[in-house]
This record gives C-alpha cells, sequence and structure tokens, in this order.
C-alpha cells in the first residue's frame, strides 16, 4: 500500500535554504518557452504627475500617442522640410 503524504517523514533536507548560488555557465535556454520571432520591444517611460493624472492608464497614453503620430507629416529619406 503506498504511503500518503501525511504518512511520510519529515526530512528537514526539504527546506529552503536562504541563499542559492546559480551557476549560468551551465545555463541552457528553456526549450517549453515560446520563442517569439518578434521580440516586444517595451521602454518605460515616466510621466511628470500632471500628466499621470490625465492619462491614468497605458492604454489612453498609447491612444492619444498613435494620434499624434498619424497626424504628423510623413518624412521620406531625402526629405529635409
Amino acid at each position: 500500500m503506498n504511503k500518503t503524504p501525511s504518512e511520510e517523514s519529515y526530512n528537514s533536507d526539504d527546506e529552503l535554504i536562504a541563499e542559492y548560488h546559480f551557476d549560468y555557465k551551465k545555463a541552457k535556454p528553456n526549450r517549453f518557452a515560446v520563442q517569439s520571432r518578434k521580440k516586444q520591444l517595451l521602454k518605460v517611460v515616466v510621466l511628470d504627475e500632471d500628466v499621470a493624472q490625465v492619462f491614468t492608464t497605458p492604454e489612453s497614453v498609447n491612444k492619444v500617442l498613435r494620434a499624434i503620430i498619424e497626424s504628423m507629416p510623413q518624412v521620406t529619406d531625402g526629405d529635409t522640410t
């Protein structure tokens, strides 16, 4: 008959230690992680407090910035104006 977890004896070797030393030279990539062909570019920008009171979510900031980008004149290579 199999032992249930409550019947197993306590083993002090199973305790977590305060600090672990990881050898990065022996590390391998996670083969189960999804490999994206296009890496997502994440930038963090700190808004001034008065601006942050108006734009309270990342979506609201992105929406306004995209609208501004759409309204900007498109610059082509060699166009100096």
